[in-house]
C-alpha cells in the first residue's frame, strides 16, 4: 500500500524538521526591536546617500535622493509611520537644481543633513518611508 521510496522521503523529512527546529526556536526567542531615537526639526540625520529613479520626472527637474539610516521616530502626529521601529529610509526632496547638484557628487557616501521639515510618506509613488522636505547639508 505504500509507494516506492516512501521510507527515503520520510527520513529526509525527519532530517529537515530536525535541522530547522533550532532556527525556529531562535527566531521566537529574539526580543522585539525597540523604536528608534526621536528625530525632531533641527536634528541631524546621517546615512548613505542613494539616487531614486522617478518615472514621473521631467527633463530638467531636480532628481530625488534617499538616505538610508538607523530607524528613527518622527515627531507627532507622524510617530513611527505605521512601522514597528520607525522609518529607515528618508527621501530628500530637492527644492532647486543647486541642492540637486550639491548631492550629486555625494552619491554612495555617508552624509549628514540638518532636518527642518519631515513627514511620513503618504503617496503611493513614494519609495521612501519618510520624506524630508526642508533640509540643509552639514559639513563634517
Amino acid at each position: 500500500m505504500t509507494k516506492r521510496g516512501f521510507g527515503k522521503r520520510l527520513a529526509l523529512g525527519a532530517i529537515w524538521v530536525a535541522l530547522s527546529a533550532p532556527s525556529v526556536l531562535a527566531q521566537q526567542s529574539e526580543a522585539p526591536q525597540k523604536a528608534g531615537k526621536p528625530l525632531n526639526a533641527g536634528d541631524v540625520l546621517s546615512g548613505e546617500l542613494t539616487a531614486l529613479k522617478l518615472r514621473s520626472a521631467k527633463p530638467g527637474q531636480p532628481a530625488a535622493y534617499q538616505i538610508t539610516s538607523e530607524p528613527r521616530r518622527l515627531p507627532p502626529p507622524s510617530g513611527l509611520c505605521n512601522l514597528e521601529t520607525g522609518p529607515e529610509t528618508f527621501q530628500l526632496v530637492t527644492a532647486n537644481t543647486a541642492q540637486a547638484s550639491q548631492l550629486k557628487g555625494l552619491l554612495g557616501k555617508q552624509i549628514a543633513v540638518k532636518v527642518d521639515e519631515i513627514t511620513c510618506a503618504q503617496d503611493a509613488g513614494q519609495i521612501s518611508e519618510a520624506v524630508v522636505t526642508k533640509w540643509s547639508l552639514v559639513k563634517r
